[in-house]
Order: structure tokens, then C-alpha cells, then sequence
């Protein structure tokens, strides 16, 4: 059975990953780009990016029995460049590794509560956050798409 100093750097490294790959995703788009909607519904680039990055901190948080103040909605109206998303991506990645760091095993057994949803386990609240952000890592490249073959 994997350790929970294993379980919490695997899931770590596969954050990582997903950050190193929105900033491969990014680089050389525009602000045009990175703001434009495939569909007045859809959301930009630059959003998937600000609420996944915001997703993955409260729940870091949560998963290690603290609150930090979230507004989800004011997510989804940002509006950004390259150097804006590259310095949400650092924060993120400051985060992570502050997080990690202070994270203990048993953070990932005790049942947690986030953003007003009921108390789970850290670790199933992980792994699904770490879901959201592939989901997203996938739309984003999605859009990308759309907007280079309009």
C-alpha cells in the first residue's frame, strides 16, 4: 500500500503537470486569443485558467482543514494576457508546494468540507480536483483549437 507522503507527491507532481502543460498552451496567444469565446455560453481560455487555479487553492486549503476566501463567480468574467495567466500560474505553483509541504497523511483520510459541500475524505477531494483540472487542461487546448481554425 502507497504511503500518504507517496499518495500526496503523486498527486502534487500531476498538478504540476497540469500547470506546465497550460503554460505550454499559452505561450505565443494573445490577449485576443486567450479571451476569446468559441460561444457567447463558453468560456475563454483565460477563464478556465483563473477558475481552476481557484478551484485547485480552496481545495488545497480545505483538504488541510483551513478556509480561504473564494468568490467562484467573479471566476468566470476575467479577462487576461500571457503575463497575467504566467503570474496566476506562479502563485498556483507557490501554493502547491506551500500546501504539499504542510499537508500530513492524515489529511487525506479526515472528511473535510468544501465550498459548502459536505464533508469527504482529502484524498477523494484531491483526486477529483485534480480530475477538474484535466477537464479543463482539455477544453482549454479545445478552444485553442476553435479560435486558431475560425
Amino acid at each position: 500500500m502507497a504511503s500518504g507522503e507517496f499518495t500526496i507527491d503523486v498527486i502534487g507532481d500531476g498538478f504540476r503537470d497540469v500547470h506546465a502543460n497550460v503554460r505550454k498552451l499559452i505561450e505565443g496567444l494573445d490577449r485576443e486569443a486567450l479571451n476569446w469565446r468559441p460561444h457567447p455560453d463558453a468560456n475563454s481560455i483565460a477563464v478556465l485558467i483563473n477558475h481552476t487555479l481557484g478551484s485547485e487553492r480552496e481545495m488545497l486549503a480545505a483538504v488541510r482543514g483551513v478556509s480561504v476566501p473564494r468568490d467562484r463567480e467573479s471566476e468566470f468574467v476575467v479577462e487576461a494576457d500571457a503575463p497575467d495567466l504566467e503570474a496566476m500560474l506562479t502563485l498556483a505553483d507557490s501554493w502547491l508546494d506551500e500546501q504539499l509541504g504542510a499537508m500530513k497523511p492524515q489529511d487525506l483520510t479526515a472528511d473535510r468540507s468544501r465550498g459548502g459541500r459536505g464533508p469527504r475524505p482529502g484524498l477523494v477531494w484531491m483526486v477529483t480536483n485534480y480530475g477538474h483540472a484535466r477537464e479543463h487542461l482539455a477544453q482549454m487546448a479545445l478552444t485553442k483549437q476553435l479560435y486558431e481554425g475560425r
